[in-house]
């Protein structure tokens, strides 16, 4: 059954919500409050909502059921033009050479020094039309910055296009209610356009869940209210419920959130992400000659998994904590959440190489007081993202946060 909107919510409740207007509302952001969205946090200057109730029971509605996320905070370069591909080459490590049209993949974009800037996912539109669809940072004005130096025949441009997540298990079920069983076939980091009652759409086989799951990516903002009460209409008997990206889930899956776990002082090894960095290939990028050098001295801190003992964690962390062993400083946890399923806090870390081994005890610097720790694999979950990408013989993406 549809959700009544006519009276839950009144009709100024929005307003309460506001920082002015240098912060962006997404088209989904009325349907968002009256669907129960309480709390708002900011990335790329757009309000992202991050609170439906409780975070466990998000989580659970995404890992039994599925949750739709208003992530319209992704937000989409596209870059066209006859030097189109050459320029996005240029700006990411990945081997860009095989991509084919209706592709998606998961891609760093390093500065000069190698430093990670931003980890969106790539679609290839056309052979001449790609979006970035990207995580938080201005790669808008990164992007537009190099263009005026290049010398290339492209134009940049944000385009009136809005991400919504559908995930969980029942999301298929879900999709074919909506598009039929033609959405099926879609295969894993791919996309095709659609049109559901008029409104156009591209959808893809990705998401930041670590779960079966879809993006749709809407062509018309002014369609937004209408596309988020169709999906959420047609999820009712399969339990769909509104939610928000979990932190839960993607520790869980180590999965890398831009700020938290990475930033521009990051590069690729550092992060385990070395495979998405092709130093032999003949095109050159932005950090190439400096990536070279990196991996042949090797990298002084490496990102792993952290096993935290004691009581549950009252909540995900918001500072860096600080961990050691034997007493001296050696890194720092960048992620840290209690996980119901595993009954276990876990946690991301970077800490120095000569004490990145599996097994090794060290102490954590926490809210709660210091904790103890082990160094664990990730991710934690379903190592093989078999869940998301539905065959789990296959080579895996990495999904972007």
């Amino acid at each position: 059954m549809q959700h009544d909107t006519s009276s839950d919510i009144p009709p100024a409740m929005s307003e309460h919500f506001g920082f002015g207007t240098q912060i962006r509302k997404s088209p989904y952001f009325d349907a968002t409050v009256r669907w129960g969205a309480t709390q708002f946090s900011v990335y790329n200057h757009m309000y992202i909502p991050r609170d439906f109730g409780s975070p466990e029971d998000n989580f659970w509605n995404l890992v039994n059921t599925a949750i739709l996320c208003d992530v319209a905070v992704e937000r989409q370069v596209e870059i066209s033009g006859p030097d189109a591909a050459r320029f996005v080459q240029m700006l990411t490590g990945r081997n860009l050479s095989q991509m084919q049209v209706g592709q998606a993949k998961y891609v760093l974009i390093t500065n000069e020094s190698g430093g990670i800037i931003n980890d969106p996912v790539l679609l290839k539109l056309a052979e001449d039309r790609f979006w970035l669809s990207l995580s938080d940072s201005d790669i808008l004005l990164w992007a537009s910055g190099i263009a005026v130096f290049a010398q290339m025949d492209v134009q940049i441009r944000e385009p009136d296009v809005s991400p919504l997540q559908l995930q969980g298990p029942e999301s298929g079920k879900i999709m074919e209610a909506l598009f039929g069983p033609d959405i099926s076939t879609l295969k894993y980091y791919w996309f095709r356009e659609y049109e559901l009652d008029g409104i156009p759409l591209i959808i893809s086989r990705t998401g930041w869940s670590s779960e079966l799951g879809y993006e749709l990516f809407l062509r018309d903002s002014a369609y937004g209210d209408m596309l988020w009460e169709k999906i959420m209409a047609a999820g009712q008997p399969f339990g769909l419920k509104p939610g928000h990206t979990s932190t839960i889930r993607r520790i869980e899956g180590g999965m890398l959130s831009y700020h938290a776990d990475a930033d521009m002082t990051t590069n690729p090894f550092e992060v385990n992400l070395g495979r998405l960095v092709d130093l032999e290939m003949e095109a050159d990028f932005i950090g190439k000659s400096a990536l070279t050098e990196i991996r042949a001295v090797g990298v002084q801190r490496r990102q792993v998994g952290l096993e935290i003992h004691g009581h549950p964690l009252a909540q995900p962390n918001t500072t860096f904590w600080p961990v050691s062993a034997e007493s001296e400083f050696i890194g720092k946890v960048t992620s840290a959440v209690y996980s119901p399923r595993l009954e276990k806090n876990i946690a991301l870390a970077l800490v120095e190489t000569s004490q990145a081994t599996l097994g090794n005890q060290v102490t954590v610097e926490t809210p709660q007081g210091e904790l103890t720790a082990e160094i664990v694999p990730v991710p934690f979950y379903d190592p093989r993202k078999s869940l998301a990408s539905g065959a789990a013989t296959t080579p895996q993406e990495t999904v972007h946060g």
